[in-house]
């Protein structure tokens, strides 16, 4: 079997990772643990170029952070019978991630949600809604709530 974990660092990611690491999963099964690097901002040139600036600083922080984010959540996972590798790619999360499942052939994705709402998903677009919608395979998507039993 081969899953695909793809965490941002958040503790609603956080919640996917840890699902993932409390099952028993069969022998020489592969989780990949994915990062995609993005920023916030978009990319606009401005007269003062203060926003190219505060896009071009949240991806330089994004690339800093990025091989500990997954290594912390490879560590979690990690256990005999089972392969755990690590993956840092730059772009946008919703097409990475579908992308890289089809690249690495995966049989499911665990991704967490921050549960924004309708009107969040409309500012901001909802990673989770689109993976769901595009991805090649079966996703999971965990809550923070739920996975803290609440």
């Amino acid at each position: 079997m081969k899953i695909l974990v793809a965490t941002d660092g958040s503790p609603c990611s956080g919640a996917a990772v840890a699902a993932v690491a409390a099952r028993p999963w069969p022998a020489d099964t592969a989780i990949e643990v994915l990062t995609v690097i993005h920023s916030a901002v978009p990319f606009i040139l401005d007269p003062t170029y203060t926003i190219a600036f505060i896009h071009m600083d949240q991806l330089e922080k994004g690339r800093k952070h990025a091989p500990q984010i997954v290594e912390g959540a490879a560590a979690q996972i990690r256990r005999p019978g089972v392969t755990v590798t690590t993956q840092v790619l730059e772009g946008a999360p919703k097409q990475l991630i579908v992308e890289e499942a089809e690249r690495f052939g995966a049989d499911l994705i665990v991704l967490g949600t921050h549960g924004h709402g309708p009107a969040g998903r409309f500012l901001l677009g909802s990673v989770a809604h689109s993976v769901v919608l595009h991805a090649p395979c079966s996703v999971e998507v965990v809550r923070a709530r739920a996975a803290a039993g609440t």
